[in-house]
């Protein structure tokens, strides 16, 4: 049984019919799923939920398909863990981390989205899936398409990480690297998606893909035993996870799951694509497109096509957003991977030294609850940060060399 009434535009609130359809022909607004929250009331409980399996579809029927899902079904339910050491690093004794830097299959929370974008691709009958991506999508959308027996065509900026792209075309996708940004790459995949009968996971299937971010807010709330973090410290390329995870702790307040106080939501972003950031210190409900220059790859999308929807719920939750250098990021990573063993890909190093800032500054108080969003896995960005680590010692195999380098060592 389905409970998507229809597509609704975020701007004039036009209907839609549930097809791949991603923009309003009136006002050129995005258009996102619509529920019929009172059915749902009558059907969801808590109790049913906990009873099912542990992935994102214990939640299907917040999730914008109508039938059973047919992709990524284990995906999802990643760990919510304590951060005990990592809060003592930062001064902060309640901090947790969401950690889809173990996701399955591809260690990052793409596989969410993508899940859900594929199940819809596949009920509206299309053979081929394709995306724009900073890598993660790639990686999400060439797994996923072939565990179904998809066809994959993926595009991306000429400059990924060597290990992104590698692990896309490992699953046989096809894949084009565009020269230019990602914003290069993002305007021809509109185009083409014109063109060709392809689901554009992030184009044409956008309304459906974006909603599977809402997962990440249902685990965070169940995880916390059905309880609302004060503060969310989440990484923003196009702001739209912000957006979503918002939305979900919106819909279980609705329907009495958790209280009906909403989380204090802040972004973080690289301080070389930072137009969210900008706009938010700014006091702007406009952000000004800028040209990525960054370490954080998968974060740079430099028009971010939620931009004004992460800003607006920035500014309604009461948080505030921060951006952090280079260095800052590759130090981020360093300190997650010390304190609690966690080895993230750089957006979870922007995530860990923007909330360091945030709680310097008293925007996370100490005591109040503050959750890290880590969304990727370092294994995925290891150039970024190849000549920031130290090098492993080189000794012969005898004991002498051995003790000679253990007393030098403690000299």
């Amino acid at each position: 049984m389905s409970f998507v009434k229809q597509l609704s535009c975020k701007e004039c609130g036009r209907a839609y019919p549930k097809e791949a359809l991603h923009v309003c022909e009136d006002c050129f607004g995005p258009l996102e799923v619509s529920y019929d929250y009172d059915s749902i009331k009558r059907t969801l409980s808590r109790e049913k939920i906990s009873a099912r399996p542990p992935s994102i579809w214990r939640y299907r029927e917040l999730l914008p398909v109508d039938g059973e899902p047919q992709a990524g079904i284990d995906v999802g339910f990643t760990p919510l863990l304590k951060a005990e050491r990592l809060g003592r690093a930062l001064g902060h004794d309640n901090l947790y981390v969401k950690n889809d830097a173990v996701s399955f299959p591809t260690l990052s929370f793409k596989d969410r989205v993508v899940s859900v974008a594929l199940s819809k691709a596949l009920e509206f009958g299309f053979k081929t899936v394709s995306c724009a991506s900073t890598g993660n999508l790639a990686n999400a959308v060439a797994s996923i398409a072939a565990e179904r027996g998809l066809e994959a065509i993926i595009f991306i900026p000429h400059d990924l990480e060597k290990s992104k792209v590698i692990n896309t075309v490992v699953y046989g996708a096809k894949l084009v690297g565009i020269k230019g940004t990602y914003d290069d790459v993002n305007r021809l995949c509109s185009e083409i998606a014109g063109r060709r009968e392809w689901a554009f996971v992030n184009v044409n299937m956008r309304p459906y893909y974006s909603e599977g971010s809402k997962s990440l807010g249902f685990e965070i709330a169940e995880q916390s035993g059905w309880k609302v973090p004060r503060h969310i410290v989440v990484p923003m390329a196009s702001g739209s996870l912000l957006t979503k995870i918002w939305k979900a702790f919106g819909e279980l307040a609705a329907l009495g799951f958790v209280d009906d106080e909403r989380p204090v939501m802040h972004g973080a972003q690289a301080t070389g694509c930072s137009p969210i950031s900008a706009a938010v210190k700014g006091g702007r409900d406009f952000f000004k497109p800028v040209i990525p220059d960054t370490v954080a790859k998968s974060l740079s999308i430099g028009n971010p096509a939620d931009g004004y929807y992460a800003i607006k719920v920035i500014g309604e939750s009461g948080g505030w957003s921060e951006d952090a250098s280079d260095e800052e990021i590759k130090q981020g990573i360093a300190l997650l991977a010390e304190t609690e063993g966690i080895y993230t890909e750089t957006a979870g190093g922007v995530t860990v030294a923007c909330a360091k800032k945030l709680i310097e500054q008293g925007r996370i108080p100490p005591g109040e609850s503050a959750v890290l969003c880590i969304t990727g896995n370092g294994l995925k960005t290891q150039d970024a940060i190849e000549n920031s680590v130290s090098t492993p010692y080189l000794i012969e195999p005898n004991i002498e060399d051995f003790e000679k380098m253990f007393a030098q060592e403690g000299e």
